[in-house]
């Protein structure tokens, strides 16, 4: 099944999506960093299983524009691009499926247009109800002076600066530090042990150089370094940098519910924690949500590490459907 390219406009911006198949709709959203790339599997697996899999490179992204002004990246502006998409291709509605940053993209598109999306797919981050105070307040209260990857990404040109230093390297130490070859429980384990505050982010991670993860190859680290070489990572970062505005744009939202049909996959080691508890949190706002699944081995880039799999829960998923 061959992958194609297109550009298409909605919401105001130029976005480049590649995509496959005949069928319902499916919309695939990346996280950071990285791009539709990150779907190159599942595009695949679901033509061949009857879909028309779509995957943009979202706004900040790849071959997609990226506006200058940060507040030009909040959720309302993620979900519009989404919505925009779905109308851009002539279909009325779609599943929309999301990892990482992609899946607050998937779940919000989910709470806010039922209308347009008939269920929902998400990687890696579960959905919660509203917290009660903005989510910077609570980092900076849980890691005081010690680092976190969210709180240095708010300095605009600090994080771009080290990341685009060498984006070979950059890419590298990422997709491999957040997988499962690294046996680490959570982002937020062992907070004493983090070192302060200012210490660089790449320098804590560990770098394979030529000796890649059997689901990683060199030329997909080439793929991933060229997309950032050329757009940067500023795009990217400046989604970090709404978190506090989209938990303010979302309160007319508190205590909402997802009603639609879910999906939600995980690994064993993501860095991203979920437990039995978040289980129950999650049920309680998505009451829809199918029998979560966690895949053993498996760190923070899923349907990468285990494409195979994914790709089919994902079929599995989306044929229930109809």
């Amino acid at each position: 099944m061959t992958i194609t390219h297109r550009n298409i406009q909605t919401n105001g911006i130029n976005m480049r999506i590649a995509e496959a198949g005949e069928g319902p709709l499916v919309v695939m959203c990346h996280g950071f960093p990285e791009s539709w790339y990150s779907w190159r599997h599942q595009i695949e697996a679901l033509a061949e299983a009857g879909y028309h899999a779509v995957a943009p490179d979202q706004r900040g992204y790849g071959k997609t524009d990226r506006p200058r002004k940060i507040e030009s990246y909040s959720i309302m502006h993620l979900v519009g691009d989404i919505v925009g998409l779905v109308g851009a291709l002539g279909e009325q509605d779609a599943v929309v499926a999301g990892h990482d940053w992609g899946a607050p993209v998937a779940w919000n598109c989910a709470l806010m247009r039922h209308d347009v999306f008939r269920a929902v797919i998400s990687l890696s981050v579960p959905w919660g109800p509203r917290p009660p105070q903005a989510p910077l307040k609570s980092m900076k209260q849980m890691f005081g002076d010690r680092f976190f990857y969210q709180l240095y990404f708010q300095n605009p040109g600090v994080a771009e600066h080290e990341l685009q230093h060498d984006v070979k390297v950059t890419m590298r130490k990422m997709l491999f530090g957040a997988s499962g070859s690294v046996n680490r429980r959570s982002m937020v384990d062992d907070i004493e042990s983090v070192p302060h505050k200012s210490s660089y982010m790449l320098e804590r991670m560990p770098d394979p150089g030529d000796e890649l993860p059997d689901w990683l190859t060199k030329e997909d680290i080439e793929y991933f370094a060229g997309e950032f070489e050329e757009a940067g990572f500023r795009g990217g970062l400046n989604w970090y940098r709404n978190i506090d505005r989209n938990w303010a744009l979302s309160a007319a939202y508190s205590g909402a519910r997802i009603i639609q049909p879910a999906l939600f996959i995980t690994g064993e080691f993501d860095v991203v924690p979920y437990n039995e508890g978040m289980r129950g949190l999650m049920q309680s706002v998505v009451p829809n949500l199918r029998e979560p699944m966690v895949l053993p081995g498996v760190g923070h880039w899923t349907q990468q590490e285990a494409p195979t799999e994914v790709s089919s829960a994902m079929i599995e998923f989306l044929n229930s459907l109809n």
